[in-house]
């Protein structure tokens, strides 16, 4: 099926992450060329699962390519699904974007078969049998049709369509997509900005500058609020650590996204240990996944922040370097469980709502001498939303658990550029895009951001997207 935009036009639709911050798809028609940017799943509010079983809003067949911004599952999670449904067309991404996703969309799968397969046994009496939203056998699928592009590189997807990925400085390999395209001898230049990273921070570099647009998608995760300094953001995590350890004598707790944030952290602990700022403790990261995520890392060395880069040495030629344990197996992390003081476990998923973190926070929660630090954004809905809200109660397996450990929210190590930095990212345009849609993040938020590039920056033609818009441009 081809494209239906008649004429120059070229048509957009906003399939996700549109008034909220997860399921990242959109949609580019020309009379020549259709083609999607992410293919993201629905994560927290809003009943995901059946929005994540619905049908796209586009025939999968087709398409003619799909541009991936970054790794992250609310960006690329139903890349498995699209493969699954008959699209058999390239997927570019840069080349730490596919080796991530190696590991990623793999977990994701399992994960999605170990609910199935829990589903299923719960239905047995019922004779009724849940299918998993894709298996294994589909992110292999999937996986086969990356195809890596360098920053900086001139793609061309398709006679029609000239792209280049940009470092924006969010975790590993996420890109900026700048694309020109050209609908009857008339060119347009669409800008995604994926999620923009915090300048200055650690491991991964700046965002690069884009200077020219005549359509930009930015995103608003964080574009309602500011951040701490790094500077405080270290202080906030080592009193943290040091009352919950030293004072306190019990364990913190860290919901953790595998890909980034634990990098990150990992990183600031190494800096922490190397200055003689933390206590002795033992520091667990429960994730297979994390582990084979730093491995990917460590094997991309040249595109990250020089500093990070020379702490890596120093770490690989230093045994007198902070006690670091990756746990892989299971029983060695229900082990954990028994560790009532001077632990630190890094644990995924990071909104706390699947993986072996909420075991974690089962047995800690409900430990006044224990922590909790929420370091990254939690979606409305999931359980991290609720501890980060204030509930003095949770179910976790069902169960009814009790808050009565510290929660430290340390908002300044997000992967995401607060208000002040988004709006200095797009101070680097030479003059204002035609049209500028703010996207990837939660109604209100998205509102306050958009109303913010109008007064500050005096921009024009600034508008929230709904779910599903479709606009030309």
């Amino acid at each position: 099926m081809r494209p239906v935009t008649d004429g120059s036009r070229v048509r957009l639709t906003f399939l996700g992450a549109a008034r909220e911050v997860t399921g990242s798809c959109y949609l580019v028609e020309t009379p020549d060329a259709r083609f999607i940017v992410d293919c993201g799943m629905f994560q927290g509010g809003g009943n995901p699962g059946r929005r994540n079983r619905a049908r796209f809003g586009f025939d999968p067949r087709g398409l003619d390519f799909v541009l991936l911004t970054h790794a992250h599952i609310d960006h690329s999670g139903l890349l498995p699904r699209l493969a699954a449904q008959g699209y058999t067309g390239p997927v570019y991404a840069t080349p730490a974007t596919c080796d991530l996703l190696q590991v990623m969309l793999v977990d994701a799968a399992h994960v999605q078969e170990k609910e199935a397969e829990w589903k299923s046994k719960s239905r047995a009496r019922h004779r009724t049998a849940a299918e998993p939203l894709y298996t294994g056998a589909h992110a292999l699928r999937a996986l086969k049709l990356l195809q890596p592009v360098e920053y900086g590189a001139t793609l061309e997807p398709h006679p029609a369509v000239r792209c280049v990925f940009r470092d924006a400085g969010h975790i590993l390999g996420s890109a900026i997509i700048e694309a020109e395209v050209a609908a009857k001898g008339r060119k347009r230049k669409i800008v995604f900005s994926g999620d923009i990273g915090q300048s200055l921070r650690p491991l991964v570099r700046d965002p690069a500058r884009v200077t020219e647009a005549d359509a930009l998608l930015v995103e608003s995760t964080y574009g309602n609020r500011l951040h701490k300094s790094l500077d405080d953001t270290v202080r906030e995590l080592e009193e943290a650590i040091g009352e919950t350890i030293s004072r306190k004598g019990g364990n913190v707790v860290v919901p953790a996204f595998a890909v980034g944030r634990t990098q990150e952290l990992l990183y600031l602990l190494a800096e922490l240990h190397r200055a003689g700022r933390l206590p002795r403790m033992d520091i667990y990261v429960d994730s297979p996944m994390a582990l084979k995520a730093t491995e990917v890392t460590l094997r991309h060395t040249r595109i990250l922040d020089p500093e990070a880069a020379e702490l890596l040495r120093w770490l690989r030629g230093n045994r007198a370097g902070p006690r670091i344990r990756f746990v892989q197996d299971l029983e060695e992390s229900i082990g954990l469980h028994r560790v009532k003081s001077g632990a630190l476990i890094i644990s995924a998923s990071g909104m706390c709502d699947a993986g072996r973190i909420k075991h974690h926070l089962r047995h800690n929660l409900a430990r006044p001498e224990c922590a909790i630090l929420i370091t990254g954004f939690q979606a409305a809905n999931t359980l991290g939303r609720r501890i980060v809200d204030g509930a003095k109660e949770v179910r976790i397996f069902g169960i009814p658990v009790a808050v009565r450990a510290r929660v430290y929210t340390i908002g300044g190590l997000s992967a995401h550029a607060d208000q002040r930095g988004l709006l200095a990212w797009l101070g680097h345009f030479k003059r204002a895009p035609a049209h500028t849609f703010v996207v990837h993040g939660e109604s209100g938020t998205a509102d306050i951001f958009a109303a913010a590039v109008r007064k500050e920056l005096k921009w024009r033609g600034v508008t929230v997207p709904q779910p599903r818009d479709r606009v030309e441009i």
